[in-house]
């Protein structure tokens, strides 16, 4: 199997390194998740005029027609600066659910703006009180005179706080009908068992959205948004989109997975250059064995994390959006940041505290990936729930 990047490949890698290495210094980040926003809009239209809003969106729908592969590429060099721009929350993920089940003029009407940076679109998904993945949505969604009504929370909604429309999934109550003797708006589902799934865009600010924003211990921005009669509009037609939603979920388990890459190598990294410069005792601190063998140890994490993250894109690459491997992959690296992010900290001594040093905000931001989508007890929860699936070998 060949592992080797394409010059075409390189080149967008190498593009996007010397684009965030310009923006961004730990001092420079520190300075921009501090503004209200919590991102550069210089860096957001940069991203558009190279065409990373774009990335995995088809050339006719204004994007690059990239695959998995490169967006892996893309999300390593965000994780590697800690970069805090939206650009799976508002637009890689979003996109790719609207190219999926929106319709010819939905599609037409919304990839273009997003791919050149004019609307951030945040999937409105988790519910609060739930663990990943979901038995069932809570929010209802029916059908009114003037099109469909929201009701229901949506909890943590990254990026949601900036967010110009809102993708919001839903089940339509009644399978998408005003049921018999009931308001639309008081109508429920009397089959719950035969739920339909629904995406739906909302304008953030209209009647009946209520948008509260808070701060990630990571600094990254988000939303609770609650819906109380919200006018929505249906995305694409009112069939069933749980095999949709499904595999967006994996792919963004794969991205938040290729992130993570990143900010472990750099964590690594912070750690060696730390050891070698660091004396103690008036030697450097490589010179004491049992801290070059952690920081092996910390290497060999990054390789599994590496891997399992290589697979996941690479499946996703040949068409293959399955649960099952992007919870691997999420729990592989999941493991993997809590140790390097640990012992990064722990080899660094008391520096590795200070809100100056960057090695902190990388173990931060691994833990909130690490959380994101499931954390590593819900996704050995549900591999285990799989083993039944698998016929044992005998040999």
């Amino acid at each position: 199997m060949d592992f080797d990047l394409t010059p075409e490949q390189e080149m967008l890698r190498d593009t996007v390194r010397d684009v965030l290495e310009r923006a961004y210094t730990p001092e420079r980040r520190a300075e921009i998740v501090a503004t209200e926003l919590g991102w550069d809009p210089a860096v957001w239209r940069t991203f558009a005029e190279i065409g990373l809003l774009g990335l995995t969106f088809a050339e006719e729908d204004g994007g690059m027609g990239a695959g998995p592969i490169e967006a892996m590429l893309v999300l390593t060099e965000l994780g590697r600066r800690l970069a805090p721009e939206p650009l799976l929350d508002c637009a890689l993920l979003p996109g790719g659910l609207i190219a999926q089940a929106g319709t010819d003029a939905q599609r037409k009407g919304l990839l273009p703006r997003i791919a050149e940076g004019e609307l951030r679109v945040a999937f409105a998904h988790g519910e609060p009180g739930t663990r990943w993945p979901a038995a069932e949505l809570a929010t209802r969604a029916v059908r009114t005179a003037d099109g469909w009504a929201l009701t229901g929370v949506k909890h943590p909604v990254s990026h949601g706080d900036c967010a110009e429309l809102l993708l919001v999934s839903a089940v339509l109550a009644g399978n998408g009908e005003i049921l018999p003797g009931s308001s639309a708006i008081e109508a429920t589902d009397p089959r719950p068992a035969e739920t339909t799934v629904g995406l739906f865009l909302v304008d953030p600010t209209a009647a009946g959205v209520r948008r509260t924003a808070y701060t990630g211990h990571d600094g990254v921005r988000g939303a609770t948004i609650e819906f109380d009669r919200a006018a929505a509009e249906l995305l694409g037609d009112p069939t069933d989109v749980s095999g949709a939603v499904s595999a967006a979920v994996a792919g963004a388990q794969a991205a938040l997975c290729a992130e993570a890459i990143g900010a472990m190598e750099e964590s690594l990294r912070l750690t060696t250059e730390y050891l070698k410069t660091r004396k103690q005792f008036g030697v450097p601190l490589r010179a004491f064995q049992t801290l070059t063998q952690r920081a092996a140890d910390m290497y060999v994490s990054l390789e599994l994390a590496r891997g399992m993250s290589m697979y996941a894109a690479m499946s996703l690459a040949d068409g293959v959006a399955d649960p099952v491997v992007a919870s691997r992959a999420k729990l592989r690296v999941g493991r993997s940041a809590r140790h390097i992010g640990q012992e990064a900290i722990q080899m660094h001594g008391g520096i590795g505290m200070t809100a100056e040093y960057p090695v902190g905000h990388y173990t931060a931001r691994l833990t909130a990936i690490e959380h994101s989508l499931g954390d590593s007890s819900d996704h050995l929860r549900y591999l285990g729930g799989t083993v039944g699936d698998h016929q044992m070998v005998e040999i």
